[in-house]
C-alpha cells in the first residue's frame, strides 16, 4: 500500500446524521476512541442559514465513554454567524484536536439566534500506527496514483 496518499495515512468515519433547520440545535456526534490516534479532524457542512443564524462546532472530552461529563476542549470551538439569509450555505466548520487530554472525544453542533440546518459530520482521524485502516462506516474506498 502507498503510504504517500491521506486514505492510507488517515481513518475516515461518518460520525452524525444531518440536522433540520432549527435555532436551538444541541447535537452529539458518535464518540470517538483516542487510544490508537493522534489526532481527530470533524468537519460539517451548513446547509442552510437564516440572518443573525449562529452555527457552532466544538469537541468535547471525557475520561468515560458517556456523554455524561463531557467538557468543552478550551479554544476547540468554531463559529460563523449569518449575516443575510443563506450568505453561509455550502460552507464547513471544521475543528482539529490532537493529542486531547482526556480518553473520547466527540463533535457537538449548536445552532442559536435563528435557524441553521447542518449536514453530517465527517470525522478524518490520524492513526498512531500506519497505513491506515478505513473505519466501519465507509462503505467502499480508492487510491489512485496516475
Amino acid at each position: 500500500m502507498n503510504i504517500h496518499g491521506l486514505l492510507a495515512n488517515l481513518e475516515s468515519r461518518w460520525a452524525k446524521a444531518a440536522v433540520a433547520l432549527a435555532s436551538n440545535t444541541d447535537d452529539n456526534s458518535a464518540r470517538i476512541d483516542m487510544i490508537d490516534y493522534e489526532s481527530a479532524m470533524f468537519i460539517t457542512s451548513i446547509e442552510d442559514s437564516v440572518a443573525t443564524g449562529v452555527a457552532t462546532l466544538k469537541v468535547e472530552q471525557n475520561d468515560l465513554d458517556q456523554d455524561s461529563g463531557m467538557v468543552a476542549i478550551t479554544d476547540a470551538t468554531a463559529t460563523k454567524t449569518c449575516v443575510v439569509t443563506d450568505d453561509i450555505n455550502g460552507q464547513l466548520l471544521i475543528v482539529e484536536v490532537r493529542n486531547p487530554s482526556k480518553r473520547y472525544i466527540q463533535g457537538v453542533r449548536t445552532s442559536a439566534t435563528a435557524n441553521i440546518a447542518f449536514g453530517g459530520i465527517v470525522v478524518l482521524l490520524k492513526p498512531r500506527i500506519f497505513p491506515s485502516v478505513q473505519g466501519a462506516t465507509v462503505a467502499a474506498s480508492t487510491y489512485v496514483s496516475d
